[in-house]
């Protein structure tokens, strides 16, 4: 392959092919689609994004700033909010509103593209480290900031491929919160599989995994004004260090990961031995295997809904946002059960 030659120990690079950039994706295949639509027995709908000016202030992460609305402006610079069009044209009565929005794509209930974490690596097997992505894109050519020649553009791996894809399949519900309640656990694999074989959860080749850990609720339940220890210290978190469980989502083929939970993983993660991922699950799966993490959904009414009736699984829709160029992007989802 002409961007790589050697690939990361556990990586999936160039199994979909030379020039993938979507990942494990590829696995919700027509026949998984079909199993998903089956899932639904009652046509009741779940909206599981939060609203994105959720969760409020900075607090959570202090790059990322609520949204912005403003109005467009007409000629002469004129708020085109509540606008009457007679104002230009007497024959007119319309009255306009329009607007425009600053966003921070990762603020609230979001998807994260497979852009989103690359890592130092020899790529090229000469011994020195290139900045690398997923199926080895490469940082500088694919994926630029402002510094390099011809400014910011990502052309690979943007979000823009996974919206094309458009992300549907089987949601598979594991409910973190009914096991350990909001204490601030980290959650490795034998307590997962302890979870799942309580509540009856199968995970297939091509589900959609989502964790409920409630972390999202308390969010809400706080109303957009934030309690920066609660923030950092409720609710469990995936432990990234757990080799097991980084197994256990390599075998099962799960296509993506999803969380209503700040980062899915323990964030800082426990201390690892000598150079490490910072974030080894991200490594995990952005990096590695083309797996997209989504983050702070709001999942507790479906999870409550699944559970009151012995359900985990439902037919899952969730595209983001087709964006060129964006390293990610606010999620609506929406579960049909």
């Amino acid at each position: 392959m002409s961007r790589w030659v050697n690939r990361p120990d556990g990586s999936n690079w160039g199994d979909f092919g030379e020039d993938d950039q979507i990942g494990r994706i590829n696995l919700i295949t027509p026949e998984k689609i079909r199993g998903a639509a089956a899932e639904v027995k009652t046509g009741e709908r779940f909206c599981l994004s939060l609203p994105l000016d959720m969760p409020g202030g900075n607090l959570l992460n202090p790059r990322r700033l609520p949204p912005k609305l403003s109005p467009t402006l007409r000629s002469g610079d004129r708020p085109n909010m509540n606008y009457n069009l007679s104002q230009d044209n007497p024959d007119f009565i319309d009255v306009i509103c329009d607007d425009v929005v600053l966003l921070h794509t990762q603020y609230s209930s979001q998807w994260d593209s497979l852009a989103h974490v690359g890592q130092e690596f020899d790529a090229d097997g000469d011994g020195i480290n290139e900045i690398v992505y997923y199926n080895g894109y490469r940082a500088g050519v694919h994926i630029c900031g402002p510094e390099d020649e011809g400014g910011m553009s990502v052309t690979a791996l943007g979000i823009e491929n996974m919206a094309a894809a458009a992300v549907q399949g089987r949601g598979v519900m594991i409910d973190l919160e009914g096991e350990f309640g909001r204490d601030p656990v980290i959650v490795g694999y034998d307590d997962l599989m302890r979870v799942m074989e309580k509540d009856h959860v199968l995970v297939e080749e091509g589900d959609m995994v989502c964790l409920h850990t409630g972390f999202a609720e308390m969010i809400m339940e706080m109303g957009g004004n934030p309690v920066k220890e609660k923030l950092h210290g409720s609710c469990a978190t995936l432990d990234g260090r757990d080799s097991r469980l980084l197994n256990w989502i390599t075998d099962t083929g799960l296509s993506v990961l999803i969380a209503d939970n700040y980062a899915v993983e323990a964030h800082p993660s426990r201390k690892g031995e000598g150079s490490c991922a910072f974030l080894p699950i991200h490594e995990h799966c952005l990096f590695k295997l083309g797996i997209h993490l989504g983050e702070l959904w709001h999942l507790t009414p479906l999870n409550r809904w699944l559970k009151e009736n012995g359900r985990s699984r439902f037919l899952l829709t969730a595209p983001p946002l087709r964006l060129p160029g964006a390293v990610g992007s606010p999620a609506n989802p929406v579960a049909t059960v």
